[in-house]
C-alpha cells in the first residue's frame, strides 16, 4: 500500500506544476480530504516544501545522472524523481525506503514503463550524500552560477539578491541560506481585539504585537485567529503597517487608505490600530476574491470600508487621506522561504510589467494623500527595481515629497520576509 504522506506530496507537486497552484492553499485541502494529521500531516508537508524548495538543485543532480538528459523526463516522472531524491539527500528516511516508495508512487500513479528508469536513477543518487553531488554538479561553475544551483535558486534572482545586498558575498550566502529554512509561524495580535499574551508561543523580535509559534501546528486552531481577532502574518508586514500608523503627523488624522490591501493582513491591523484612534481605513483590492479575503480579515472591525477598484484610477478625492500605505504588487522575491514554488514561476521579464504598475500607485497615493500627509511604499522583494529606484523615480518628479526614512528587512538578519519600507511626507 502507498505511503499517503508520500502520495499526498506526489499530488501536491503535480498540482504545482500542471494548475500552478500555491502549496501553502493546495496542501491543506489535500491534507483534509485525507485526513491526514499530526506526524502524517507534518511529514507530507517537509516533503513538499523541502522538494519544490531544492527542485534547482535536485533538477541539477537528476539531469547528470539521466543518460539523456533532463528534458527527456515526463514531467510526472520527474516530480517523483525530485520527490525521492530530497527524500535520500536531505531527509533521514533510509535510502532502501525513499527508493522503493517513490518507485511505488511511479508504478501506481504513472504506470510500470518508467519503473525499473526510476528505481534505476534513484539507487544511482543514493550512492552519494548532497554534499558529494553538489561537488559533481557545480564542478566548472563559480561565483553566482555555483550559488545558484547549490542554493537552489535561479542564477537571475542569485544576481538580483546580490545587488541589493550590495554585493557582500558573505550576506547574499546568508540569505540565500535563510531562503531554504522553513520559517516559523508569526501570529499579529490585532490591538484592542487582542492581547499578544493571550496567543501561544514566544515574543516577536521586533513587533509589539507579533507572537512566534516554536512547535508549529495549526494556527487556524486558535480561537483568536479563527474569529479574526488575530492573524498569521510576518513581523515583515507587521512593521509595515507599524510605520504607516506610527509615523508623525500634524493636524487630522482620521481617514487612513490601503491603495492594495489584499489579501488583507496589513490592512486588518492598520484598522485595529485607526479604530483605537477614532479613525477610519478604506481597505481597497482590484480583484474581487481577494476582496472577499480582506473583507474576512476585517470582520472583527467596523471602521473599515473594503473596496474593490483599480488603485490607479479609484473613486476617492484627491487630497482626501491622512495615511496611504501603496502595499504594491511585486515579484515576491522577499518571502521565497514562505513561497517556495515562487522562485520557479518569476522571470526577470516580470520586472517589465510590475515597475510601471509600482510607479503609476506609488504616483496615485500622492495625490490621495492630504499636505502633510504621509505615504508609505512597501514590497515585498528586495530588488532594486521595485525599492529605491521606484522611490526615486517617482520623487524625482514631485519635489514637495520628501523621504522620511526607508529600511530593509532581511530573513538572515532579523528573521522576516525581505519586506522594503520607504516613509514619504508630502509637504504641507
Amino acid at each position: 500500500m502507498t505511503d499517503p504522506s508520500r502520495l499526498i506530496a506526489f499530488h501536491a507537486l503535480r498540482a504545482v506544476a500542471e494548475r500552478d497552484a500555491y502549496v501553502n492553499l493546495v496542501l491543506p485541502d489535500m491534507l483534509a480530504e485525507h485526513h491526514l494529521e499530526g506526524r502524517d500531516a507534518a511529514f507530507a508537508t517537509e516533503l513538499v516544501h523541502g522538494t519544490v524548495r531544492r527542485q534547482g538543485t535536485y533538477d541539477a543532480i537528476i539531469g547528470h545522472v539521466a543518460s539523456k538528459g533532463l528534458a527527456s523526463i515526463d514531467p510526472p516522472v520527474l516530480d517523483a524523481l525530485r520527490l525521492g531524491t530530497h527524500q535520500l539527500l536531505s531527509t533521514r528516511v533510509p535510502a532502501h525506503a525513499a527508493v522503493s516508495t517513490t518507485v511505488d508512487i511511479v508504478r501506481r500513479e504513472i504506470g510500470h514503463k518508467p519503473v525499473h528508469f526510476a528505481n534505476a536513477l534513484l539507487r544511482k543518487i543514493g550512492q552519494k550524500d548532497l554534499e558529494g553531488w553538489l561537488e559533481i554538479v557545480t564542478d566548472g561553475l563559480e561565483g553566482d552560477e555555483a550559488r545558484a544551483v547549490r542554493t537552489s535558486h535561479p542564477l537571475w534572482i542569485v544576481a538580483a539578491l546580490r545587488k541589493a545586498l550590495g554585493g557582500h558575498a558573505a550576506q547574499i550566502d546568508k540569505l540565500l541560506a535563510a531562503d531554504n529554512a522553513p520559517p516559523r509561524v508569526t501570529l499579529v495580535a490585532r490591538p484592542g481585539l487582542c492581547s499578544p499574551e493571550d496567543l501561544p508561543g514566544v515574543t516577536g523580535k521586533l513587533s509589539p504585537y507579533a507572537r512566534i509559534l516554536q512547535d508549529g501546528g495549526d494556527p487556524g486552531a486558535i480561537p483568536q485567529v479563527r474569529d479574526g481577532r488575530a492573524g498569521v502574518q510576518d513581523e515583515g508586514s507587521q512593521l509595515v503597517a507599524i510605520a504607516l500608523a506610527e509615523a508623525r503627523l500634524e493636524g487630522q488624522d482620521d481617514r487612513w487608505l490601503d491603495l492594495c490591501a489584499g489579501p488583507g493582513g496589513k490592512a486588518a491591523l492598520l484598522g485595529a490600530l485607526a479604530a483605537q484612534r477614532g479613525a477610519q481605513l478604506v481597505a481597497n483590492e482590484i480583484l474581487e476574491h481577494r476582496a472577499t479575503l480582506v473583507r474576512q480579515g476585517v470582520r472583527q472591525l467596523d471602521n473599515v470600508e473594503v473596496t474593490t477598484a483599480d488603485g490607479r484610477s479609484g473613486p476617492w478625492a484627491e487630497a482626501s487621506f491622512d495615511r496611504v500605505l501603496v502595499d504594491a504588487p511585486c515579484t515576491g522575491l522577499g518571502a521565497l522561504r514562505r513561497r517556495p514554488e515562487s522562485r520557479w514561476r518569476r522571470t526577470e521579464a516580470d520586472l517589465d510589467k510590475l515597475v510601471p504598475l509600482q510607479r503609476a500607485l506609488l504616483g496615485r497615493a500622492f495625490e490621495l494623500v492630504r499636505p502633510g500627509g504621509v505615504v508609505v511604499y512597501a514590497t515585498c522583494s528586495p530588488h532594486v527595481r521595485e525599492t529605491t529606484e521606484i522611490v526615486d523615480g517617482v520623487l524625482a518628479g514631485r519635489p514637495d515629497v520628501q523621504v522620511e526614512s526607508t529600511h530593509q528587512w532581511w530573513p538572515h538578519v532579523d528573521a522576516t520576509d525581505a519586506m522594503f519600507c520607504a516613509v514619504l511626507r508630502r509637504d504641507g
